[in-house]
């Protein structure tokens, strides 16, 4: 191109502005395309975090995933999906959650920022976790999926079963009733029912005894238990009868070592028993003795 020629396309295609002038020269053409081949190709994301050693590039990395985070989070909400396709939009946001940590951390490690504590928890308030910590989440409608929704229903809590010493934590001198008579209103309470009850057995013996007196049966009940008294009476004085006094006792024990005395001087028969009885001699006490 000579400047004659460029004045000639120029009145040929009319007026043209100075910007769209520049970028159309030949100079301007090649400077852009070289500058394009020098530029590092940031469309294409690295398959391993690691391969990456420049961490404007791991920024930069890192902000393709947020904003493909984004869009599948705001898809995925749509309940209107079909189910594979729900499914496979909350794999593909789990799998990018991932990724954004592997690029997080390695740009920790080359010397940036440290993500993982400074930048905010994203779309963690809509995802849900059936394991808490385990990683796998839930987005959106996926949380509605048949077999995914009975894993978020909450089950009722159960009962727990106490222990020993929760049950007896709270017991005090109140539950066995030791302090019941301290504020003075059992005692009323006890005395009232104290004369009910006297008054109503009063009544109860009266009516017996104009009973009786009506059949012709003694007035006074220990009259009608007289006999078996006396039987009594009579049992306990066989009893004193039988049991030995205190000289019968020092007599069997007098007998007794005369015996051993006898059996050890040659004086007795066989048995140890005396050969001569003392007259009048009573025998209340057992052979043994």
């Amino acid at each position: 191109w000579t400047p004659r020629a460029c004045r000639s396309a120029r009145r040929a295609t009319g007026p043209m502005a100075r910007n769209e002038e520049k970028a159309q020269a030949m100079l301007n053409r090649f400077v852009v395309a070289k500058r394009d081949a020098n530029r590092v190709d940031m469309t294409k994301r690295p398959y391993l975090a690691s391969e990456c050693e420049d961490v404007s590039h791991c920024e930069v990395y890192r902000g393709q995933i947020l904003k493909e985070l984004s869009k599948k989070v705001s898809l995925i909400q749509n309940e209107g999906l079909d189910e594979h396709r729900v499914r496979d939009l909350n794999d593909a946001i789990n799998k990018l959650i991932r990724e954004k940590g592997h690029w997080e951390r390695q740009i920790k490690k080359l010397g940036g920022a440290d993500h993982f504590r400074t930048a905010p928890r994203l779309f963690e308030d809509d995802a849900e976790e059936v394991v808490p910590g385990r990683g796998y989440r839930y987005f959106g409608a996926a949380k509605k999926l048949p077999g995914v929704r009975e894993l978020f229903r909450k089950r009722a809590p159960e009962r727990e079963k106490r222990t020993r010493f929760e049950m007896l934590k709270g017991i005090d001198a109140d539950y066995y009733g030791y302090r019941d008579d301290d504020d003075g209103v059992l005692e009323e309470l006890e005395r009232a029912a104290e004369e009910g009850s006297l008054q109503q057995a009063r009544e109860d013996w009266e009516a017996r005894k104009a009973a009786r007196l009506a059949a012709g049966e003694p007035a006074d009940e220990e009259e009608s238990d007289g006999e078996g008294d006396g039987e009594d009476a009579r049992r306990a004085e066989r009893f004193q009868e039988a049991l030995p006094d205190r000289e019968a006792i020092e007599r069997a024990i007098l007998e007794k070592r005369k015996r051993e005395m006898l059996a050890m001087l040659g004086g007795g028969d066989a048995g140890g028993a005396p050969k001569h009885k003392e007259e009048g001699s009573i025998n209340l006490v057992p052979k043994s003795w």
